[in-house]
């Protein structure tokens, strides 16, 4: 059974550091969901807060208990938690960029942002910010201002930089370490790069402020180690 990581826990709040490629909750892509792989080790109900993409890693929030859970909920809905994610994008981002692009959901499953007149658009903003520059890619640093489905994801692609592996927005191919400077054929990153770095609430009824961070995990820390060593290397 899969051990995860927690992050933080108290007061009826619990924050683990999901592992890529695991669901949040049950669905039809089938697989053990984190939500049933918690209230089994724990012998307890274990409440969702906020979700993370299947492929997303990461700070997640749960709460222990009904009211914990109603004051975070709100809290998410309203805009009064502040998420920073890391992720590996293709180019170089040069400079902090405010995108305000709205989304409206496409074809399979799919979001892009709205066109003209689109009826079902949401407002969608994203801040992002480079944090390291490579040779033919970056690591950034993303804030987003709304929560829509896959935005982080999608305003990325807008500005010209998909993350590196996006199997519906971007490149489906794993990287080996020869795609990302280095010279062996082992497999790096074979999913979306994005994690939940940091996730910050105010004081809430019940619930006292906290800031929660995860460490970059190590898939993207080998695929940054490699792309680092090629822009030093002869």
């Amino acid at each position: 059974m899969t051990d995860v990581r927690i992050l933080f826990e108290g007061g009826g709040v619990l924050v683990v550091d999901k592992p890529p490629g695991m669901l949040v909750i049950p669905g039809r892509e089938g697989g053990p969901s984190l939500r049933e792989l918690l209230e089994t080790q724990r012998r307890q109900k274990v409440f969702v807060v906020h979700r993370l993409d299947r492929d997303t890693s990461g700070a997640l929030v749960f709460a222990l208990d009904a009211a914990v859970h109603r004051a975070l909920s709100g809290a998410f809905e309203t805009g009064k938690v502040r998420k920073r994610y890391v992720a590996l994008v293709e180019g170089r981002v040069e400079a902090p960029q405010m995108v305000d692009a709205p989304l409206v959901a496409g074809r399979k499953g799919r979001m892009r942002v709205a066109r003209p007149g689109d009826a079902e658009a949401k407002a969608s903003r994203t801040r992002v910010r480079p944090v390291e520059t490579f040779e033919r890619a970056s690591l950034v640093e993303a804030e987003p201002l709304t929560g829509r489905t896959h935005q982080i994801r999608v305003h990325l692609l807008s500005l010209g930089h998909p993350l590196l592996v996006d199997h519906q927005y971007g490149r489906e191919a794993p990287l080996t370490e020869k795609d990302l400077g280095g010279e062996g054929d082992s497999v790096v990153l074979s999913r979306t790069p994005l994690h939940a770095a940091r996730v910050e609430w105010p004081a809430l009824a019940g619930v006292e402020a906290r800031a929660v961070e995860a460490p970059v995990p190590g898939d993207m820390a080998r695929a940054r180690e490699l792309l680092r060593a090629s822009v030093t290397s002869p």
